[in-house]
């Protein structure tokens, strides 16, 4: 059985979250810069046995495509055109940052730790996982 990796794109970095070969769990896997992201692809989605990627979908409250869309959809492109065999879906991410945010609160990590960026979107991929998970 292969895992479900997710991505919380952003511009300046990507947020990545995997399940467990069962696809019962979603964990946070790590924050890639964007420039880089291919490169630790590559690598990452053979070697562990990646079987399907989930891409936030960011909306707005409407229901209509957030103005970040424009940059995801080329990411979309290259995603499908380096990994052709793998299926790629989306999955509404609205809320996930406020959702991370809160989770770091509620975890009781200081205030210098919540200004760390990178785990907000460690932890908002982790959310989309979690919460494509539940439609699986």
């Amino acid at each position: 059985m292969g895992k479900i990796l997710a991505i919380d794109y952003g511009e300046k970095r990507i947020g990545l979250a995997v399940t467990d070969d069962m696809k019962m769990i979603a964990f946070g896997l790590t924050t890639v810069a964007t420039s880089e992201i291919f490169t630790y692809l590559s690598d990452y989605i053979p070697r562990e046995n990646v079987e399907t990627i989930v891409v936030g979908e960011p909306k707005q409250m409407n229901n209509t495509a957030s103005e970040s869309e424009v940059y995801i959809i080329p990411f979309l492109e290259k995603l499908k055109e380096k990994f052709p065999s793998t299926p790629i879906k989306r999955h509404d991410e609205r809320f996930t940052s406020k959702m991370a945010f809160q989770t770091m609160l509620n975890s009781g990590l200081k205030k210098k730790q919540r200004k760390n960026k990178a785990l907000i979107d460690e932890i908002s991929a982790t959310i989309i996982l979690q919460d494509f998970l539940k439609t699986l």
